[in-house]
């Protein structure tokens, strides 16, 4: 399983946050000099989320094609992509994937026609979950749909990968939705990735053992809960 360190930006800093609060706000410094640091503590991918543009606030592309561009790592790049236009740009930059949330959600028809143009493996979408439900714009919206329906749905779009973010668990480092991610992990067959409350090396022990491809870690190594190293070791 990969363990991939998640750097989050917001009005151009490395930041992280619970719950998708804004209120809860820590910085953790420039973006770039991060996402560096984690890929000489071993990364092989990045997730890169842009949370101004997620948050319809603005965006921090110069900073992600910085990270793209001066990083050996495999870059995943998510946050506010509603068109074709901006997901190609990000991938033809040399971003990895891309990841579409809200307008996945929205307009799978934007979906259809990326998976068409790009291929599968570079498109990942995000469910990202409150109460069972997946939320979008930012986690200000709730619909009414569960990311098991989604993610089927998406799967038969030829969608490469799924991201699933527990919000209620988001940055708390409580522990992780081992019964959601088992409920996902079961109902599709491409890679399903995780995200959200880790807070210790046996969290990263539970989302391997519930079948993910990927665990997503951001809170937990930005406050020194374990290192990269010892994260990669115990996903292995």
């Amino acid at each position: 399983m990969l363990v991939i360190p998640s750097v989050d930006i917001r009005r151009g800093r490395c930041v992280q946050l619970r719950g998708g609060r804004p209120d809860t706000e820590r910085v953790y410094g420039d973006p770039v000099e991060i996402a560096r640091r984690w890929v000489a503590e071993g990364a092989d991918y990045l997730h890169v989320v842009d949370l101004d543009a997620a948050m319809g606030e603005g965006d921090n592309l110069q900073k992600t094609m910085e990270i793209i561009s001066g990083t050996e790592a495999n870059v995943e790049v998510g946050g506010g992509i509603r068109t074709l236009a901006r997901a190609n740009e990000l991938l033809s930059a040399g971003a990895k994937k891309v990841i579409l949330g809200t307008a996945a959600v929205s307009n799978p028809e934007l979906v259809r026609k990326l998976v068409d143009a790009v291929g599968g493996e570079k498109v990942m979408v995000a469910l990202d979950s409150r109460s069972g439900k997946v939320t979008i714009e930012g986690w200000k919206t709730q619909t009414e749909r569960t990311a098991v329906e989604l993610a089927g749905k998406f799967e038969r779009m030829g969608v490469g990968s799924i991201l699933y973010t527990c919000i209620d668990q988001e940055g708390r480092m409580r522990g992780v939705a081992v019964t959601e991610i088992k409920n996902l992990t079961s109902s599709v067959d491409i890679p399903v990735f995780a995200s959200g409350g880790v807070g210790t090396l046996d969290d990263i022990r539970i989302v391997k053992e519930a079948g993910a491809a990927g665990v997503i870690v951001g809170m937990a190594l930005y406050e020194g809960r374990f290192t990269l190293k010892q994260a990669i070791e115990v996903a292995e």
